[in-house]
Formats: C-alpha cells, structure tokens, sequence
C-alpha cells in the first residue's frame, strides 16, 4: 500500500513539473530553453522535475520593501500638528466655517 502511495504521489509532481514547464511563457523560462526543459522532464521524471523545480522555473516577482516616511514626513493624524491645532480648534468650539 505504502508502494502505491508512493508512485501515486510521484506520478503526481511528474505530472505537475510537466504541466508547470508545458505552461510557462517561453521568456520566462531560466537557463535552457523551454523544449529542452520538457525533454528534460519527460525522460528524467524525478531528477528532471526537482531540477526544473530548483533551476528552470520563473523567479516570484518580487514585492519592493515598503519605504518608511522621511524625518520631516508625518507618519499618521496625530503625528501632524497642523491636524492636531485644528482639531483642537474645532473642539473648543472656534470654527469660523
């Protein structure tokens, strides 16, 4: 049982690496080019699949670090004492608008 299991699960990531090659854009494809990825694939299914896992597969973009606001920059309402002297403007009861 435990053989079956197994076989089913490696046919299952050799389906998937195929899939995953078959699938990418061409320009996407890193080191060889995309026909000899799925050849690579097809006639060395576990080694090829990890292979293209590890070294044939497109990089995730990406995301930039977040860029923190600058020294002079108010990082939320409270921090700005434009919004805090308005407020407080407002509280007392001086709106003129």
């Amino acid at each position: 049982m435990a053989g079956v299991l197994i076989g089913l699960g490696l046919l299952a990531f050799w389906l998937f690496s195929l899939f995953d090659v078959v699938t990418t854009p061409e320009d996407e494809v890193r080191n060889v080019p995309k026909a000899l990825w799925i050849l690579i694939v097809v006639l060395i299914p576990l080694i090829g699949g990890a292979v293209w896992m590890v070294r044939g597969r497109p990089r995730a973009p990406r995301a930039a670090w977040p860029v923190p606001p600058g020294p002079g920059t108010p990082k939320g309402p409270d921090d700005d004492p434009d919004f805090l002297r308005d407020l407080d403007r407002r509280m007392r009861g001086d709106d003129v608008s």
